[in-house]
C-alpha cells in the first residue's frame, strides 16, 4: 500500500482540455473531467484520494510539477523538456489528434507542415504537439501563444491569425459549447497523433516505483475495457450543457 503520507495525491492538468479536463464553473480552483474520474477509479482501490487543483494556466501547472508542488499531472504529451522533471505512467490513457482549425470562410490547402509557412497561427502557452512538430514549429512557423484557447479562436475570427492549433476532440466540444461550431472547420490532415499520459513529478515524495507499478496495472485494465470512451461521452455531454 502507499505510504501513510501519500494517502492523498495533489493533481492538476490543462484547464483548457474538455471533456478530459476543465475548471468547475462554481469552483474554478478545481478541475473536473473524464481524466480526473479515470484517475480516481484507478487510485480509489489503492486507498488513495485526489486533491484536484487548478492553479491557473497550463504553463503554471507545468511549473508547479517541475518544482514538486504537484504530485501528478492528469494528461501530458511526452517532450524532451518534460521528461527531465516528470515520470510518465504507461500506457498512455488515450491518443489525441492535434489539428489545424480555420474559419469556414478562410480555408486553405493543408497537406503537411510546410503548408503552414508564411501564415500566422495561435495556440496555448506551453502547448506541445509532439517533439517533431514542436521543433519544426520553433524553426519555421509563426505561432502566437495565449492563455486560453478561446482567445485563439477569437483572434482567428477577427482575422488576426490564420489558424488555431488544438486537439480535434477538445476543439469540437469547446466550439460547440461556445456556439461557434458552424464558424470553424478542422483541416483533414492532423499535425500529430500523440499519446496522452498520467505523470508523476520527479520531486513528489509519493513517486515510488511500487506505486507507479500498481497504478500502471489498473491503468492497463481500464484502458483495455474502453472505460475512458464511456467517460468521454459522459463528460462531453456535461461540458456542452454548461452555459458559456
Amino acid at each position: 500500500m502507499a505510504e501513510p503520507s501519500c494517502k492523498t495525491l495533489t493533481v492538476s492538468g490543462n484547464p483548457e482540455y474538455p471533456p478530459l479536463l476543465w475548471e468547475k464553473p462554481h469552483a474554478p480552483e478545481q478541475l473536473t473531467g473524464a481524466a480526473i474520474t479515470l484517475l480516481e477509479e484507478i487510485l480509489e482501490p489503492l486507498g488513495i484520494a485526489l486533491d484536484v487543483q487548478s492553479p491557473g494556466s497550463w504553463a503554471r501547472v507545468q511549473r508547479l510539477a517541475r518544482v514538486g508542488e504537484l504530485d501528478m499531472i492528469a494528461g501530458a504529451f511526452i517532450t524532451p523538456e518534460r521528461i527531465q522533471y516528470m515520470d510518465y505512467l504507461l500506457p498512455p490513457f488515450t491518443h489525441l489528434q492535434a489539428t489545424v482549425w480555420v474559419p469556414v470562410n478562410r480555408v486553405f490547402e493543408y497537406r503537411h507542415w510546410p503548408d503552414l509557412k508564411g501564415k500566422q497561427g495561435s495556440t496555448l502557452i506551453n502547448n506541445s504537439f509532439g517533439e517533431g512538430f514542436d521543433q519544426y514549429a520553433k524553426e519555421n512557423l509563426q505561432i502566437v501563444n495565449v492563455r486560453t484557447i478561446e482567445q485563439s479562436f477569437e483572434m482567428a475570427l477577427a482575422g488576426r491569425v490564420d489558424y488555431v492549433l488544438y486537439e480535434r476532440l477538445q476543439g469540437q466540444v469547446k466550439l460547440e459549447r461556445l456556439g461557434l461550431a458552424e464558424k470553424f472547420v478542422v483541416l483533414d490532415v492532423p499535425i500529430s497523433n500523440e499519446g496522452l499520459f498520467f505523470t508523476f513529478s520527479k520531486d513528489s515524495r509519493c513517486n515510488t516505483f511500487e506505486l507507479r507499478e500498481r497504478i500502471a496495472d489498473s491503468l492497463y485494465t481500464l484502458v483495455d475495457s474502453g472505460r475512458l470512451d464511456e467517460l468521454i461521452d459522459e463528460y462531453a455531454a456535461r461540458y456542452m450543457s454548461l452555459r458559456p
